[in-house]
């Protein structure tokens, strides 16, 4: 299990805002466990802080928008897609003002300061949105298309396609986060020259200049035109007759473009608020498209409090039958737990594979055998004991007891055949033997049952 990260100090840029061409200084500082990504207005009164999920998200033109009430923060994905590629899960940024700064277009600035300031693990666990099955959303108006698919680790392929003989067809790939600081971090973002006039008609890119976008020149225009444009921006006039890239900067890969696509795709999808293991696969993709699947994801975070464990009978197991015998002192027909598959610093899962001969079923029912709920209440329980007593020298000498039993809820039937998945938090620190936790019992992914209790680590007389 990896644990939540944070920055180890603070830091700050200063730069101007793309579409408000503002001067803008922004701070990220370490936050604590479970804070996630927030963002403070420290320009205004009451300075109000913005949760940076894709819930929030109120517009997706140009860049993406976190609002609250009359509060926006817009141009946030290139920031998120740093902390998120370097593994950072807490951090609270102050910005003075409507805007991140655009620095160079990318987030090669930010991924350099992160490494810079130091990153510091914090001691609570990372908690992964996990993808066990496809999922896919579409705009059938732009013919863009997200899928997310399981995999073994995050990683994302782009394809987008233009109208334009420069960057009618590209494609990237990331394989690995640890590949993000060499192979996207610093590509930047791109506009086309014919789109330029209606962004800034639409009071957008005030702050684009040829160092902090690639601009594509395509399509001919006259040199009075091209002057015109030129002296908006602010920008010194080009050729007419000179298609291609205007940048100061050259192209830095072939692909660009593409590449700054996935990076964008990360920024926004740091906005579910927990990493994913799973694989994106982007066609056409673009910030209304991210945040549909981002809030997707979010939705289904939301009505799970906890995501069912993967249970792969594959892998060896972490204690077997025997192991877990050395620890807890229930014998047949009451020991309740068959297997520990995972255990980190705070949760625990178990397994009970059900039989038609558990004796239980005898008696409850004859015609309709239903595994007893105090029976998953009591699994539980052993489960949270093996976690603990694992932790202590000559376990065997020592028993759990309950204390409380709070909050029990039975959704469904456990059967014969049925293999339950019991997880096991901690809700506190463990004290003088006294345990508060909470289970939860799964078949694959239905949630069966849940509870909360208090149980005392006991030495045997």
């Amino acid at each position: 299990m990896k644990n939540q990260k944070t920055l180890k100090g603070s830091f700050t840029f200063e730069g101007k805002g793309l579409h408000t061409g503002l001067p803008i200084t922004i701070t990220f500082n370490p936050a604590p466990v479970n804070h996630g990504y927030k963002i403070k207005r420290v320009d205004l009164a009451d300075q109000p802080i913005i949760d940076a999920l894709a819930e929030n998200v109120g517009n997706t033109q140009r860049g993406t928008v976190l609002v609250k009430g009359d509060v926006t923060i817009s141009t946030v994905e290139h920031a998120m897609a740093a902390l998120y590629a370097l593994g950072i899960d807490n951090c609270l940024i102050e910005v003075n003002a409507p805007e991140f700064p655009i620095l160079d277009g990318s987030s090669i600035q930010y991924v350099e300061a992160i490494k810079k300031t130091g990153i510091e693990e914090q001691n609570e666990e990372k908690d992964f949105f996990i993808v066990r099955r496809k999922m896919e959303v579409i705009d059938e108006e732009t013919g863009s298309k997200l899928t997310l698919l399981p995999d073994d680790r995050f990683c994302v392929n782009s394809f987008i396609e233009f109208e334009s003989k420069f960057i009618p067809n590209q494609s990237a790939t990331l394989e690995n986060l640890a590949d993000f600081e060499t192979d996207i971090a610093s590509c930047r973002t791109f506009v086309f020259v014919r789109e330029i006039q209606a962004l800034l008609t639409a009071g957008l890119i005030k702050g684009g200049d040829l160092d902090n976008a690639i601009v594509i020149y395509e399509r001919q225009i006259s040199q009075d035109a091209l002057d015109d444009l030129a002296k908006l921006l602010g920008v010194p006039s080009k050729n007419a007759n000179e298609l291609g890239y205007l940048n100061n900067k050259q192209i830095q890969y072939p692909n660009e473009p593409a590449r700054h696509k996935l990076l964008d795709i990360i920024g926004d999808m740091a906005l579910i608020g927990k990493p994913i293991i799973g694989r994106i696969i982007a066609t056409r993709p673009g910030h209304k498209i991210n945040n549909k699947l981002a809030r997707v994801i979010r939705k289904q975070i939301k009505q799970n409090e906890v995501q069912p464990p993967i249970y792969d009978p594959n892998i060896e197991s972490l204690f077997d039958v025997n192991a877990i015998k050395k620890m807890l002192p229930h014998r047949y027909p009451f020991l309740m737990v068959d297997k520990i598959i995972e255990k980190g610093k705070n949760h625990i899962v178990g397994i009970k594979n059900l039989s038609v001969n558990e004796p239980f079923f005898q008696g409850h029912f004859p015609e309709e055998p239903v595994m007893p709920g105090v029976l998953q209440i009591e699994a539980m329980a052993q489960i949270g004991g093996i976690f603990i007593l694992s932790q202590i020298e000559d376990a065997e000498r020592y028993s759990t007891y309950f204390l409380k039993i709070d909050n029990v809820k039975f959704r469904n039937k456990a059967v014969p055949g049925d293999t339950l998945i019991f997880r096991l938090e901690l809700l506190s620190e463990l004290r003088r033997g006294i345990a508060n936790m909470k289970g939860w019992t799964f078949i694959g992914e239905k949630l069966i049952s849940e509870a909360e209790f208090t149980a005392q680590i006991v030495k045997n007389k």
